[in-house]
C-alpha cells in the first residue's frame, strides 16, 4: 500500500514536468522511452547497445534472424556455402535504395565490409570478420567472400547490427555516419537532439511491401525512470523496454497499459578486473561470488530470472550448468578474504547510472559484500563514460552490466581468456573458444564450449548473476512491438497504434 502510494505521489509530482514534453502526436507517431544517447549512430565504431537499438530502424543487414532466431534473407535474398566452408556466394536483391537515393549492389556490400576490416575505422567487432581473405563482386548483385579458414559464426556476424550495409558513395566521401546514418531500412533518420530525442520518419521505398506501418519514431532520451514511467502512464511515451518491478503496480493498474513479462537473452554479471588487486587472486573472486545472493539479487533487481553460472545465458543451446561451484556462502567468503589478506581495501563498483536496475543491483551486491567484510562504494556514470573507462580502458574495479545475447556463442565469448575488459588470460580457455569458431558440427562445437565455459565458471572473472525476466511496458493501443531476437534491439516494422 505504501509502495502504491509513493507511485501516485510521484506521478502527481512529474505530471507537470511531462506535459511540458508532450507533443501532439499523429496517429501513426510513436514516442519510445530511451535510456540515454548513445555513444554514436555509427555501426562499425561501438559496441554499445543503445547504438545497436537505434540504428536498426535505419540499417538494414544480408541477412536477419526471424522471431524464432533462424536467420533469413534480408538485402540477400539468398546465400550458399561451398563444401570447404572457405566460399560464401550471396545472391543480393534488386530495386533495393538508400535514404540518400543511391541504389544497393555488390559494391556498397564490399565498401562496408572493408571499411569493417580496415585497421584506420578502429571498429571493436572487427576481428569477427578476420578469415576474410578477399572480397569479389562478379556483378552488382552477387558478392563472394573468401576465407582463410572455416568460420561458423560468419552467418550470425553478417545478421549482426555491427554488420549494417552503408552506402559506397557516402562511404568514399568520408561521410559523418555518426551523427547523420544512411541506409536501406525502414525509417530515415531526421534529427538527434542530445540528451532530448532521435526522430525517424517513414522510408516509404522500403523493400519490404507494406512496412513499416509507423510514419514516425521519436526516441526520447530519459535516464530518469520516474519521468520514464509517469510517462507511460499518462500517455506522453507509447512504449518502454525494461519496467522495474517496483513500478508494476501502478503500471498494472491502469487500464491503458500493457505489460508483457519474457525471460530475456541478457547475460547479467558483476565483472571484475582480474588485473587489479586483490582481484588477481582467485580466491578473492572466489570470495566475492560466495558473498552474493544470485537469486535476491535477481529478483530484486530485476524482477527475477534464471541464476547463471558462467558467461552464457541461461536459455542458451550452448549453455551448461555449473551453479554447484559458487552456491551462496557468506562464512565461505569470510574465509577465503581471510587467507587472502585482501579485507582492508576499498574497492568501487562503476555503474551506469541511465540503468536504473543496474545501480539497484550494485547497491545490493555492495551490501552483500561489506556484510563478509569488504569496503565497496559505488560510482555513477554515464553511459558514454562507462563504454569508454570501463568497457575500452578497462579501468575499473567491479562493474554490473548485461551484455545482450548473440547469434552465435562466439560473439559473446571471442576474446575471453586473452583480456578482453576482464583482463582474465587463460590460453587453454582462449584456445578452445577459438578452435569451436572453426567447427559447424554442434556437437563438437559444444563440447569445445563447455570445457571453455567450465574454466569461465571456475576461475570466474564474472560474477555470473544470470539471465532476467524483462517487463516490457506499452500503452494499450501499441500493437506488435518486436523486439530482435537474442539481440535485444527494437524492430519497429510490423508496430501499429491503434
Amino acid at each position: 500500500m505504501k509502495r502504491m502510494l509513493r507511485s501516485v505521489i510521484i506521478l502527481g509530482v512529474f505530471v507537470i514536468a511531462l506535459s511540458s514534453i508532450v507533443s501532439a502526436q499523429g496517429v501513426d507517431s510513436l514516442v519510445f522511452g530511451l535510456s540515454g544517447n548513445p555513444d554514436t549512430l555509427d555501426p562499425q565504431k561501438t559496441a554499445g547497445t543503445l547504438t545497436f537499438q537505434v540504428v536498426k530502424s535505419i540499417y538494414d543487414t544480408l541477412v536477419e534472424p526471424d522471431q524464432s532466431g533462424k536467420i533469413v534473407p534480408a538485402l540477400a535474398e539468398s546465400w550458399s556455402v561451398s563444401s570447404d566452408g572457405l566460399s560464401w556466394t550471396f545472391n543480393l536483391r534488386r530495386d533495393v535504395i538508400f535514404h540518400n537515393g543511391q541504389s544497393f549492389s555488390s559494391k556498397d556490400v564490399a565498401a562496408t565490409l572493408n571499411r569493417i576490416m580496415d585497421e584506420k575505422t578502429a571498429s571493436p567487432k572487427r576481428s569477427d570478420y578476420s578469415a576474410i581473405r578477399e572480397i569479389r563482386t562478379p556483378d552488382a548483385y552477387t558478392v563472394i567472400l573468401m576465407l582463410s579458414q572455416p568460420y561458423a559464426p560468419l552467418l550470425a556476424t553478417l545478421a549482426s547490427g555491427w554488420s549494417a550495409i552503408l552506402p559506397s558513395g557516402l562511404i568514399a566521401s568520408g561521410h559523418n555516419f555518426a551523427a547523420e546514418p544512411v541506409g536501406t531500412g525502414p525509417f530515415r533518420f531526421e534529427k538527434w537532439i542530445r540528451d532530448s530525442k532521435i526522430t525517424m520518419v517513414r522510408n516509404d521505398r522500403y523493400w519490404i511491401k507494406g512496412v513499416p506501418k509507423l510514419e514516425r519514431i521519436e526516441l526520447r532520451i530519459i535516464p530518469e525512470r520516474a519521468v520514464q514511467v509517469q510517462g507511460l502512464a499518462i500517455g506522453s511515451i507509447d512504449a518502454l523496454e525494461f519496467i522495474d518491478p517496483d513500478d508494476l503496480p501502478l503500471l498494472q493498474a491502469n487500464p491503458k497499459v500493457t505489460i508483457k513479462k519474457e525471460l530475456t537473452s541478457l547475460i547479467m554479471v558483476m565483472a571484475m578486473n582480474c588485473s587489479r588487486e586483490p582481484l588477481n587472486d582467485l580466491r578473492v573472486r572466489q570470495a566475492v561470488n560466495y558473498a552474493i545472493d544470485k537469486q535476491l539479487v535477481l529478483d530484486v533487481a530485476y524482477g527475477g530470472g534464471r541464476i547463471g553460472s558462467t558467461f552464457l545465458d541461461t536459455g542458451n543451446a550452448y549453455y551448461t550448468d555449473f551453479s554447484y561451484l559458487y552456491p551462496y556462502n557468506p562464512e565461505k567468503a569470510k574465509q577465503l578474504l581471510k587467507e587472502a589478506g585482501a579485507g582492508n581495501k576499498e574497492l568501487t563498483i562503476t555503474v551506469p547510472q541511465n540503468y536504473p536496475l543496474h545501480v539497484k543491483a550494485a547497491e545490493l551486491i555492495q551490501q552483500m559484500l561489506e556484510k563478509v567484510g569488504m569496503k565497496v562504494k559505488i560510482r555513477l556514470v554515464d553511459w558514454s563514460s562507462w563504454l569508454s573507462i570501463v568497457y575500452s580502458e578497462g579501468n575499473y574495479d567491479f562493474t554490473v552490466i548485461g551484455h545482450t545475447g548473440k547469434l552465435d556463442p562466439d560473439g559473446t565469448l571471442a576474446g575471453y581468456g586473452a583480456g578482453r575488459y576482464v583482463k582474465w588470460n587463460n590460453a587453454s580457455a582462449a584456445s578452445k573458444i577459438n578452435e569451436a569458431a572453426k567447427i559447424a558440427d554442434f556437437v563438437t562445437r559444444k563440447r569445445l564450449y563447455t570445457e571453455a565455459l567450465e574454466i569461465m565458471a571456475k576461475e570466474v572473472p564474472f560474477v555470473y548473476l544470470g539471465t532476467p525476466y524483462r517487463y516490457v511496458g506499452t500503452r494499450s493501443n501499441v500493437v506488435d512491438f518486436r523486439m530482435t531476437y537474442n539481440l535485444d534491439t527494437y524492430d519497429f516494422r510490423w508496430t501499429e497504434l491503434r
